[in-house]
């Protein structure tokens, strides 16, 4: 059993990591490339059209279910319609440039073309029933921090986002997504979900109720269906996993009620839980067939992959432990600061799961006065912050952002 599990993780890993290498790059070009304005200039419109861009541009953005909530507040701050944060909101988390190759890697083309396009149709009718029936509150006249200005020659910025930056973001997900799809291949029994197979609404309901609460990203999300498919999961309730796992999770709809409120978080939920389901039924209605990809990276098999799929897995490997180790040594760093300077203070804030929301922590304490500098970890639950600035300053400044602030550790 260890040496299928093994043989199933590499055939899982190789199969995967040229797309992966691939789209972290166009990832990285478009964080570089793409004007930091353009997104705000498209979603600022308050009308149907604004719903429409906001879906637009949201799928291919490689952000996660926490990580699109801080932008889309503050898109929300620069006086963006509700309807378009609802839309970015429920497109981007579903999908992107890495995970759309991905998932054409290990699931074929006919789910890489259906995965965005039911991301962008969900996030469309969402937005738009929220402009219908969540109304318009009046816009905050307080304004997002704005982000620092990034320096360097644009290819080492490009390089650092999708080989740094983005991967420790996902990388450690990513790689508890690759175990766990080889663990399913391995201890799942052959055909386990094909005792539901004259209920397919059933295995969706279930898989809605795993998906929903937990957090999973659109990348890691891909190697599970892979091997739940190879289990029985008809391809329907592979896309609902697909859809819903990496949309929303428990602390991403905490977060979206207190900031957006109620009304706007149920037709956000409710959006994602009914749309998911009927694109589910929609593809097992087609009959979208299982890839070979499939089975060639979910089957334990004797074969090696090929040279240039080993070189790439290899790569893929490396760069994601180089990306956690730079992320340890970074903490190790702010805490023996921390122990020689008496101006630093720790706070416990909850709610952040990744980069983007630690840069929108930070951001939110740019311009507080006494605040000299800011850090955030969303592994440890941790912002610390030089200077002289007031807990009560500090908790105000944070809490505009829509996290939880617990007070000092």
């Amino acid at each position: 059993m260890i040496r299928s599990y093994w043989i199933s993780l590499l055939n899982v890993v190789c199969e995967m990591a040229p797309y992966l290498l691939l789209g972290f790059l166009i990832a990285g070009l478009l964080h570089v490339l793409v004007p930091k304005g353009f997104y705000r200039k498209y979603l600022s419109r308050d009308n149907k059209w604004a719903v429409l861009w906001a879906a637009l541009l949201g799928v291919p953005l490689p952000l996660c279910s926490c990580g699109v909530i801080p932008t889309a507040i503050g898109l929300r701050k620069e006086n963006a319609s509700k309807g378009a944060v609802a839309s970015f909101l429920i497109a981007t988390p579903q999908t992107g440039i890495d995970s759309i190759l991905a998932t054409f890697s290990l699931l074929g083309l006919g789910f890489a073309i259906v995965r965005p396009v039911a991301a962008l149709i969900t996030g469309v009718c969402g937005g738009l029933l929220v402009n219908r029936f969540a109304g318009e509150e009046e816009a905050s006249s307080d304004s997002s921090s704005r982000c620092s200005v990034e320096s360097g020659f644009w290819l080492v910025r490009v390089l650092r986002y999708a080989f740094v930056d983005l991967l420790q973001d996902i990388g450690g997900r990513l790689v508890i997504g690759l175990l766990l799809a080889a663990l399913i291949q391995v201890v799942v029994p052959e055909g386990f979900f094909l005792r539901f197979g004259n209920y397919p609404l059933l295995q969706m309901l279930v898989i809605l109720v795993v998906a929903i609460p937990m957090y999973i990203c659109s990348t890691g999300s891909i190697p599970v269906a892979a091997a739940l498919m190879m289990k029985g999961l008809s391809p329907g309730a592979a896309l609902v996993m697909l859809m819903a796992g990496p949309a929303v999770n428990l602390a991403s709809i905490l977060v979206v009620r207190k900031a957006l409120g109620q009304r706007f978080t149920w037709i956000y939920l409710g959006t994602i839980v009914v749309f998911s389901v009927l694109f589910g039924l929609l593809l097992n209605a087609i009959g979208l067939s299982v890839p070979v990809s499939v089975s060639s990276a979910c089957c334990a098999s004797s074969a090696l992959p090929s040279t240039f799929k080993l070189i790439c897995a290899a790569m893929l490997t490396l760069l994601i432990i180089t990306a956690l180790i730079m992320k340890l040594l970074d903490l190790f760093r702010k805490r023996k600061t921390k122990a020689e300077d008496p101006l630093l203070n720790e706070y416990v804030v909850e709610g952040m799961h990744c980069s983007h929301c630690e840069a929108a922590v930070c951001r939110a304490l740019e311009d507080v006065p006494g605040v000299e500098s800011a850090s955030a970890s969303a592994s440890r639950k941790l912002l610390t912050v030089r200077g002289t600035a007031s807990e009560e300053v500090i908790r105000a400044a944070v809490e505009k952002t829509g996290y939880t602030f617990k007070g000092k550790k």
